[in-house]
């Protein structure tokens, strides 16, 4: 009796995973990570919806995960060399910007702070997957970006 090959037996399986995206999610993470030890109690939500804070949710892990998991057929790679070193430059130049920023306002609660650091990690989700064509990544990034932007302004103006 002869077996049933996988759909997927024979791909690389490094084309499933991007580790540029984990190392961009890594980075992002560091500085949120440095504000939760410092600040025990968390971020205190002043706005509270809970619809937007689910969208925000969803679309946060969806952003997360699929920044790193490339899954066959919802993702369908970089048009070419020229564009995967764009996605790479433009990712890196962002993240720096997200983290200098944190630097400079760490203190400050501002609508700058809050619009700069909500909307920089929602720019990085949508260009990467459009660089990457990852429409799972764009979808995630859909729901995540005016749910957070929505939350952070609220919360830095009451």
């Amino acid at each position: 009796m002869e077996s049933r090959k996988s759909k997927f037996e024979g791909e690389n399986m490094m084309e499933w995973i991007n580790i540029f995206g984990a190392v961009f999610i890594a980075v992002i993470m560091v500085p949120n990570i440095i504000f939760t030890l410092k600040y025990k109690d968390g971020f205190e939500n002043k706005w509270n919806n809970k619809g937007v804070e689910v969208v925000e949710q969803i679309g946060r892990f969806g952003c997360f995960g699929f920044m790193v998991v490339n899954i066959p057929g919802t993702w369908f790679g970089w048009w070419s060399d020229e564009a995967f070193a764009i996605y790479l430059i433009a990712n890196v130049v962002l993240i720096i910007l997200y983290c200098v920023i944190w630097i400079i306002c760490f203190r400050n609660n501002t609508i700058f702070k809050a619009l700069t650091l909500s909307i920089i990690p929602s720019v990085i989700f949508i260009f990467s997957g459009i660089m990457s064509r990852s429409v799972l990544l764009i979808v995630a990034s859909l729901l995540f970006a005016p749910a957070h932007i929505l939350i952070s302004y609220k919360n830095a103006k009451y």
